[in-house]
């Protein structure tokens, strides 16, 4: 999803499992101007996840519009969001799973590529659709990277592919957070420019 001139905010908040990024993400929303959208990608294919989602649920203001989209991002946003300012995406972690296996929690036959030309799918048809609003994109993932490797083909394919749309988002985002121990760092910033390819010998 290339950027292009006048682009509304893009901020892309990263962490472990309860890092605090949830929580962050929404303090942001709630201190930006305007009306809020929360997209929920999450399904609930077990009472634990069931029960997870109502405690998401009852931790957001109540004057927000939630629509429950674990697939077509772009499509709920542009349906539901209105005269949203600010669109929060909770989150890439469970989209990912959810383009690799069936959103109803269903296994398909896992294949990466599919599952990457989805996950691209999402991405840009969700960046269309805040540009279009001209709404500010708040979007929260895990970051699985640091931890060990998977056991499973399966596990470690959902890493790459969530590591691989991580990169995706941080590379078109304004801003990156990282959150550690609830503590919000702003990795966009600190990070350093890529140096140029060696130059070919003559």
């Amino acid at each position: 999803m290339p950027p292009v001139a006048n682009d509304p905010d893009v901020t892309l908040v990263l962490g472990g499992a309860r890092s605090g990024k949830s929580a962050f993400a929404q303090r942001l929303a709630a201190a930006s101007e305007g009306p809020v959208l929360f997209v929920a990608t999450g399904v609930a294919t077990d009472d634990e996840m069931a029960a997870r989602i109502a405690a998401h649920k009852a931790a957001r203001p109540a004057d927000w519009r939630c629509v429950e989209a674990p697939a077509r991002i772009g499509d709920a946003i542009r349906r539901n969001a209105a005269d949203a300012r600010v669109v929060l995406v909770d989150c890439l972690s469970f989209l990912v799973s959810n383009c690799l296996f069936g959103s109803d929690g269903t296994t398909e036959t896992p294949d990466e590529p599919t599952a990457w030309r989805r996950i691209e799918a999402e991405l840009q048809e969700m960046g269309d659709s805040a540009r279009t609003l001209q709404a500010q994109l708040i979007v929260v993932s895990n970051e699985v990277g640091m931890s060990v490797v998977p056991e499973y083909p399966l596990g470690r394919i959902y890493r790459d592919l969530l590591g691989r749309t991580n990169q995706e988002m941080a590379r078109e985002a304004t801003m990156v957070y990282l959150m550690v121990a609830g503590i919000p760092i702003d990795i966009k910033a600190l990070g350093l420019t890529a140096p140029p390819p060696p130059r070919a010998a003559r």
